[in-house]
Order: C-alpha cells, then structure tokens, then sequence
C-alpha cells in the first residue's frame, strides 16, 4: 500500500528497558542495525501495526511493554534509487512512518527474535538512546533524529511522576544543538 505521493505507510518502534537503553537489532545476515519498523497493512491501525511488528521481529506480546508516546504526525525518508526494486522506481519514494516509543516491563529473556517464520533480526543489544542517529544507514538518519527528538518528551514526563529524572535527559543537554525541549 504506498500513498498518491509515493509513500510506504510504516510504524517505527522506539524500546527503552529501565535503564533507559534502546533495544538496537541487527539486520538478519547484514552488517546493518536498525530499530524494528514495519508496514501498515489496509484498514490497520498505526497501533495495531505497532504491536503486531513487536511480536514478528522482537516476539514481545502487549504484556512486555507499555506505551509510553508516539509522533504526532508521519515522518518520512526517502529511500535512494539503487535501493528501489526497479517494478517499484515510478512510483515509490520511501517511508511515512509513525514512531511509537515503548518502555519494556518484561524481562530481556522475553525478547524472541524467531518468533516469526521470516526474522529481521538475528542479533540485539541495548544502546544509549542518542548512538542509533549515527550509527543507522545514512538515509534513514533524519528521521530517526526526529523520532527520537520527539519522543524524548515522554521520557521527560514519566521522569517527572516520581520515577526519578531520565538518565538520557542528562546527556542530551550536552548533545547537538540547543533546539531541543
């Protein structure tokens, strides 16, 4: 399902443990890590799509995590040409996406990157929540800059509700500009 101006609808997936790490996959039989997104199928709800990605690439169920924010509106990056299957090249651009940022109330032992029959990963660590911005393939990095920019607020907020500050809220005062908050 790709929209008039050549977009793939998408929900990308932001896991936080309670160290305020973010869970990094890496990308089955590739030398590429990234965090686990997926399309949205017709008539699916951005949620709905959340979760189901969840349980095919990372095997967390509803019960592993909780919502902590999503994006307010889709972000998008486009996908280079060479990248593009060549059936696709007229009409496809990239990615829309809604962000969604979780934290994880379960274990690291609940995370069963087979629990599909087609896995997208087939290795995973925990990673300070700034080091994907640089670290994912170039195209994708403005809008992983931006989701996490985003997000960082509900971070601040389940922060400020007795939880203690945000350990990553500490670096980001030192990190890039000063547009942030």
């Amino acid at each position: 399902m790709i929209d008039r101006d050549g977009y793939r609808p998408n929900v990308g997936i932001v896991i936080c443990n309670s160290r305020n790490q973010v869970f990094w996959g890496k990308r089955i039989r590739q030398d590429a890590w990234q965090f686990p997104q997926g399309g949205i199928k017709h008539g699916e709800t951005p949620e709905a799509a959340m979760f189901r990605e969840l349980m095919e690439e990372v095997g967390l169920g509803r019960e592993h995590v909780r919502i902590l924010g999503r994006t307010r509106d889709w972000l998008r990056y486009n996908v280079p040409e060479s990248w593009v299957k060549r059936e696709w090249r007229n009409h496809y651009r990239g990615q829309k996406q809604i962000w969604f940022l979780l934290r994880l109330v379960g274990r690291d032992c609940d995370v069963r990157l087979r629990a599909s029959e087609h896995p997208e990963f087939d290795a995973w660590r925990w990673s300070d929540y700034w080091s994907p911005v640089q670290a994912v393939v170039e195209f994708k990095r403005e809008v992983y800059q931006s989701a996490l920019e985003e997000l960082e607020r509900f971070l601040a907020h389940e922060g400020s509700h007795g939880r203690g500050r945000h350990p990553c809220l500490a670096g980001l005062r030192s990190h890039g500009s000063g547009s942030r908050g």
